[in-house]
Parts: C-alpha cells; structure tokens; sequence
C-alpha cells in the first residue's frame, strides 16, 4: 500500500445536470517534482473521460490501451460505447494488472455519458469498481478535497456550480498538499457534450 500512495490530487462531481472532473497538474518523485504540467483529466474518445493518479509510466501506458481497446470496441459494436462497459474493461486491466509480480500502479475514474445520462465510476487498483453518486477525491491531496465537499456539496448542484466548487477543491488541495500542485484542469462533461471549462496554471514563487 505503500507503492499505492501517490503525490496528486483529483476529483470526480456528480452534478443534477451532468458530472465534473479535476486535477491539480504536478507529477512528483518522493520530493523531487520532475513535471509541473501532466494532463491528469484526459478525455478518451467523444464520450469517455479519465483521471489518473499514480505511476506515470502506468499510467501512460494504461492510457494507450484504453483507449486502443475502446475505438477497436466501438468499430465492432458500431455504437457508442457506454460509461459502464469503459469502467469495467478498465477495471478488468486493473484487475488483472494487480496479479502480476511487479504491480502496475494506478488509480482511476471513469467517466461520461451515453444513452442513459452521465456517470461517474471509481476504479481502485486492485480492479474493484464502485459508481459514485455524489463526489470522489483520489491522491494525497483528497483528505483535504473530502473536508471541503463534506461541508459544500449539495445534490441540488448543477454543472455551473460544481465548477466553481471543483476549482475550490482542487485549490485547497494545492495549498496544503505537497504532493499537489502546479495548476488546475477541470473538464464538465454533459448528455451529448465533453468541454475543457477551467485550465489554470500556478506558479509557486518565494516572495
């Protein structure tokens, strides 16, 4: 579990009109920061949207397959491919990732709309997979996020809103969290429609 700790924050909102996904942008190396710009929010294809938290290289190559088996999926079925199929093959790799001797590290939600509306999974890296109904933080800067969205959150929130509460979140995670940091990404995503809506880049000076 020690592996399993990760110097991120990321967030997943479910909103009455949509769903919400955020990011700080820093990657680090124990207490090194080797990259301050890593896009964590990455949208997949023209319906599905991830975070990412956890090792780059995991990741990236996470990422590549994903996205690859999803297109190949979508060819094959000619249909859109929906929020649950995306997060269970995702937790299958997971899954199946988590049996192997040395272990791929990374955390992840999935996310975004088809037929039925928008939703959120949270995909652990042992392969398990839960739908979330309000809200999700992951990384080292999510016990932070967690304070903020116990006392902010309403399930009356729109995208409008959750937007706002997002960067909140995310912002406050950066503060305190050393392991977070760099700048804020946060893309909303609606029935029918993904947008980037908030990128912020930080930079931290001595004054």
């Amino acid at each position: 579990m020690e592996q399993a700790k990760t110097g991120t924050t990321t967030l997943g909102l479910v909103c009455k009109d949509g769903v919400i996904f955020a990011a700080d942008k820093r990657v680090t190396s124990g207490h090194f920061i080797p990259h301050k710009d890593f896009d964590k929010v990455i949208q997949i294809n023209d319906n599905i949207v991830v975070t990412v938290a956890g090792s780059v290289s995991d990741v990236q190559m996470f990422i590549k397959l994903f996205r690859a088996e999803l297109k190949l999926k979508s060819i094959k079925t000619n249909r859109m491919t929906t929020v649950r199929e995306a997060a269970n093959y995702a937790a299958r790799i997971a899954y199946e990732n988590s049996k192997q001797y040395f272990q791929s590290i990374a955390q992840l939600l999935v996310g975004g709309f088809d037929n039925s509306g928008t939703k959120i999974y949270e995909v652990n890296i042992d392969g398990a997979i839960f739908e979330i109904k309000e809200y999700v933080s992951t990384g080292s800067g999510s016990i932070i996020v967690y304070g903020v969205l116990e006392n902010s959150y309403k399930d009356t929130i729109n995208v409008k809103e959750g937007e706002e509460l997002a960067v909140k979140c995310i912002g406050s995670a950066i503060q305190r969290d050393s392991g977070s940091g760099n700048g804020i990404d946060v893309i909303t995503v609606t029935k029918g429609n993904i947008k980037k809506t908030y990128q912020k880049k930080i930079t931290n000076t001595l004054s």
